[in-house]
């Protein structure tokens, strides 16, 4: 039996060998200069305790918007009742990886731990683990709170993606991106394997992600993403990537009613149904998606192109087409019913570095329709309507520039279109312009 007073030499012993594998993988990340010592200690260590390091960001920014009370949720954040302009930190991230390797050298278990930290709170956004298997080096699982698999957008971390923030459509169909669940990735990693650019990704997750404080159904999401790394065309002078991606899942009834759209003699109303059978029938939700990625293969004036396409059916409620943290409620807390509609959307992205990568310009557009049954003025109250069925266009356009290697700005507007409708405060475009002036210091 160990003695107490030994057990704890053995426990400060390795968190004083993890603290210098973390200050070694800094300095390389750093400066990349090591010499032959620091480069023998650091393999040891590897081999023994595995590879621990920390990185970060933080994202301070100013916005004004087009008037006082923009809803501009999907930009950030609504705004004060009486404000159109705010200082914020979007957001700031603090990470921890620790990856272990076998003798040859093979990823054995990587482990993530992420927190998010603004003005507001600090949250937990990443916490998984995932497990390589090494015997045919083709399966790694992943469990715990970690990011969905599906389409591309929804991968591109928030550090490095150009546009301040993901579009309307990802924000509404994956709110929060990240969820708990367990994921199976086949993907081919021995030497020389010739489909070892194809991943596959399956994965089963609560369904309602950080948007709640947890699991409220019976129901799963189902996830499962092909994809294909960039593959360059040489003579060509680009490279060309993409996907397709699926999700099933829904949400349980606890009501004896729901809604969804149907076809009355020539015309799309939000129809009720009422029945006894229908509680904890799965209201549907069910993504359909594809996309691709160009780029040319220069280091000065390098153009790149991103777009994506999602349709399929989705669950919400009466007033929002978002995807519910939990059950949703009225002031009361009474149950509300579920409403299902048809939706599309889909974003595209242009971003050109101007000679070099330090300066870039950012075009992109994006458009939701949360139901592609009606639009215009078939939208109205008396069909069943509500703002929850407004289709939404957004035109982003910026100017992003690196200062040095842990510093960038980026300067954005966002013109939002509504489509005119016969709803209330949506029978013309709303004034709900946003302008962002964001920094982001990162190590």
């Amino acid at each position: 039996m160990n003695h107490p007073l030994l057990l704890r030499k053995q426990f400060f012993t390795i968190i004083i060998v993890l603290f210098i594998s973390a200050s070694a993988y800094s300095q390389r990340t750093i400066n990349d200069v090591m010499d032959s010592t620091t480069v023998n200690h650091l393999l040891i260590i590897s081999k023994k305790y595995g590879s621990l390091s920390f990185s970060g960001y933080m994202q301070p920014q100013f916005q004004v918007a087009q008037s006082n009370g923009t809803q501009a949720e999907y930009q950030g954040g609504n705004f004060g009742e009486f404000t159109n302009n705010r200082f914020r930190l979007r957001r700031g991230r603090l990470r921890a990886d620790y990856m272990l390797l076998t003798d040859d050298g093979a990823p054995s278990t990587y482990f993530v731990l992420q927190f998010d930290g603004t003005e507001q709170g600090v949250a937990i956004r990443d916490f998984w683990g995932r497990y390589y298997e090494n015997k045919w080096k083709i399966l790694a699982v992943t469990v715990g709170l970690s990011g969905r698999p599906f389409g591309n957008e929804l991968q591109l971390s928030s550090s490095v993606r150009e546009a301040p923030e993901r579009g309307r459509m990802s924000q509404i169909l994956m709110k929060t991106e990240r969820d708990l669940g367990a994921t199976f990735t086949l993907n081919p990693r021995w030497k020389d394997a010739k489909l070892k650019n194809i991943s596959l990704d399956l994965g089963a997750y609560n369904g309602q992600g950080l948007a709640g404080p947890a699991e409220f159904d019976n129901s799963k999401d189902v996830i499962a993403r092909l994809s294909h790394k960039p593959y360059t065309f040489k003579k060509l002078g680009f490279s060309i990537a993409g996907g397709i991606s699926t999700l099933q899942g829904g949400l349980n009834h606890r009501l004896p009613v729901s809604y969804k759209m149907d076809n009355i003699n020539g015309t799309y109303l939000m129809v009720k149904d009422s029945s006894a059978t229908t509680i904890n029938k799965v209201a549907p939700r069910r993504y359909y998606g594809a996309d691709i990625q160009f780029a040319t293969t220069t280091k000065s004036w390098k153009s790149e192109v991103r777009a994506e396409i999602i349709s399929g059916l989705q669950t919400g409620t009466s007033t929002t087409s978002t995807t519910p943290g939990s059950y949703p409620v009225d002031n009361k807390s009474v149950p509300l019913p579920y409403y299902t509609r048809n939706f599309n959307g889909a974003y595209l992205t242009f971003v050109q570095t101007l000679n070099s990568s330090d300066n870039q310009i950012i075009l992109k557009y994006d458009y939701y329709d949360p139901n592609s049954k009606v639009k215009g003025a078939e939208i109205n109250a008396s069909r069943g309507l509500s703002a929850a069925d407004v289709r939404f266009d957004t035109f982003g356009f910026g100017f992003l520039h690196h200062f040095n290697p842990h510093f960038k700005a980026v300067v954005y507007y966002d013109v939002i279109k509504n489509e005119s409708t016969q709803i209330s405060d949506y029978t013309a475009d709303r004034k709900d312009n946003v302008f962002t002036l964001r920094t982001q210091f990162y190590f």
